[in-house]
């Protein structure tokens, strides 16, 4: 059975940092894709990959984040972390880690979490900035 366990979701100012950790199990973690998606507060959000990490160590990071965000993983430990520093609060939302065996930017975009036909997917993490 495939398990994801996000982690490290806290309140925080504008201005903080925070690191997410997503524990995975059930499938060959260093040949998957992995990555952060959020949902912010809304029946209209947008269901946002932020940050994507292939088996490869190649990376995505939406627009919105790239400079603020970091992604890695460690195949030893089959845990993949989003470093975020300088948050702001439209950083709000929900943040779910996923894996994939092809690219996560391959699903699409929209407002429905998770997107349709991505299978491995965690329960998230609350990520609260205040302003």
């Amino acid at each position: 059975e495939v398990q994801l366990v996000e982690s490290g979701g806290d309140s925080v100012e504008a201005g903080g940092s925070l690191r997410l950790s997503c524990l995975a199990s059930g499938f060959t973690f260093g040949q998957a894709e992995m990555g952060w998606y959020r949902q912010g507060p809304g029946d209209s959000a947008e269901c946002e990959l932020v940050s994507s990490i292939s088996a490869d160590g190649s990376t995505y990071y939406a627009d919105s984040v790239k400079g603020r965000f970091t992604i890695s993983r460690d195949n030893t430990k089959n845990t993949v972390y989003l470093q975020m520093n300088t948050l702001k609060p439209e950083d709000t939302a929900v943040y779910h880690c996923a894996a994939s065996p092809i690219p996560l930017l391959e699903y699409g975009f929209g407002t429905t979490c998770p997107p349709p036909r991505l299978q491995h997917w965690g329960q998230g993490t609350q990520v609260t900035v205040s302003s």
